[in-house]
């Protein structure tokens, strides 16, 4: 009986306490609860040897580095983080966010879904540079920022902007695309990028303003030339043709079904000078779905200028898209994982190698990574993931960078490292 007093004694204190201090946390005097529930979840390190871990506020929908900043997009805010210490610089709402421009001319672009018109901020400060109340579709390059404002149903303009001074570069009419195209970086009639499933999309960084822009609309494809802001074509395509702006060439890839399977072809053509550049027959760029139905429903894989094709005896090559060159020619059992327009790296059994277009020739090999492995090209290094492992490597040699066993997914590198984020901790693994 004593015993049994005491405890009920001891449950009523413990519930007089728990009463006070909900009391306090709820009239904002004192509140423990964000500090308790932080410390509960706070993991341990995601990878050995990172210069700084941070825990975020919630999982990143995507994470660039931009300048000396680190910027961390969510689904309905995005925030700033230094790139030394991760110590936070700034924080806004936004649906979107891409980076433009290169190095230290980089600059956040920002918007909300539904609502025209975007923002260009300091990476660093968070401060706005130029702000559009018109545009309703946004795309972000290394050297432009292009977009797309409407004023009437049928009067649409695309116009360039010089990410680091904010001058406009061009503009060119666009009729009533608008209607279709909307937020950041719309899909264009281009490539596919190969990216291993462990490192985001995005990793490279953006791209660099290709020559020719395609921009689709009620099954025509209007080709703008990027130079000085011209349409030089438009591409009406049947139902058996697919149309691809690559390399500065308009590729029309034609699926013909007979014989119960598929025969391809591709033509790629100059539209500034009105002729066919090259063509192939038997060249399939995996545009439709293995089948007789011949629907060709996505872009070809490639990266940048090159497209990635399988000729008629299932051997994969990669192809220059602006001359219709061989880069690459691989064997039966090769398999292409990643390309840029410098490198491709490819698997064959349990090795990885790199390849350079330049060399032509293999510059690294990676052995020991079994089939389950993956890869990603960036500026800066190699990144390749196999069974809870990355690895970074230089491009021309595959010397080591980094090499950490973690289940983290790469979100970006800069010259000195990458980011890798699992869950809500976000790291910063240096470069060797």
């Amino acid at each position: 009986m004593a015993s049994g007093g005491t405890s009920w004694k001891g449950l009523s204190v413990v519930a007089a306490a728990t009463v006070v201090i909900t009391v306090l946390a709820a009239t904002n005097v004192w509140n423990p609860f964000p500090q308790l529930w932080s410390w509960i979840t706070t993991s341990g390190p995601i990878a050995a040897g990172t210069r700084w871990q941070q825990t975020l506020g919630g999982t990143p929908q995507s994470v660039a580095v931009a300048g000396d900043a680190v910027i961390v997009e969510y689904r309905t805010s995005l925030e700033a983080y230094g790139l030394t210490a991760a110590v936070k610089l700034w924080s806004s709402d936004a649906d979107w966010a891409e980076i433009a421009g290169k190095g230290a001319n980089a600059v956040v672009v920002t918007g909300r879904l539904l609502t025209k018109g975007y923002q260009v901020l300091d990476p660093s400060t968070g401060t706005v540079r130029r702000a559009d109340t018109t545009a309703s579709a946004v795309w972000a390059y290394q050297d432009a920022i292009v977009d797309l404002s409407c004023s009437g149903g049928d009067d649409c303009r695309l116009t360039a902007w010089d990410p680091r001074t904010n001058k406009q570069l061009w503009t060119v009419g666009a009729g009533s695309i608008g209607f279709v195209l909307d937020a950041a970086n719309p899909d264009l009639p281009d490539t596919r990028r190969l990216i291993s499933g462990d490192v985001d999309d995005d990793v490279p960084g953006p791209p660099a303003l290709p020559g020719l822009l395609g921009l689709p609309h009620d099954n025509e494809v209007r080709v703008i030339d990027t130079a000085n802001g011209r349409l030089v074509q438009t591409a009406a395509p049947s139902r058996e043709q697919r149309i691809a702006v690559v390399g500065g060439r308009v590729l029309t890839v034609t699926g013909t079904a007979r014989d119960g399977t598929c025969y391809y072809g591709v033509v790629a053509s100059s539209p500034q000078a009105g002729k066919v550049v090259w063509q192939r027959d038997g060249l399939n760029l995996r545009t439709a779905d293995n089948g007789s139905s011949c629907a060709q429903d996505r872009d070809p894989a490639g990266g940048y200028n090159v497209v990635l094709g399988v000729d008629p005896y299932g051997r994969e090559v990669l192809i220059n898209g602006y001359d219709g060159r061989n880069l690459w020619y691989g064997d039966k059992e090769s398999k292409v994982l990643t390309v840029n327009d410098a490198y491709a790296v490819i698997r064959k059994g349990d090795a990885v190698r790199g390849f350079s277009f330049t060399k032509d020739k293999v510059v690294w090999r990676l052995d020991g990574r079994g089939e389950d492995v993956g890869a990603a090209l960036t500026p800066h290094a190699v990144i390749v993931t196999s069974d809870g492992r990355v690895t970074a490597l230089t491009l021309s040699g595959g010397s080591v960078r980094a090499d950490v066993r973690t289940d983290a997914k790469v979100f970006a590198t800069d010259r000195n490292g990458m980011i890798i984020v699992s869950g809500r901790e976000m790291a910063y693994v240096p470069f060797a």
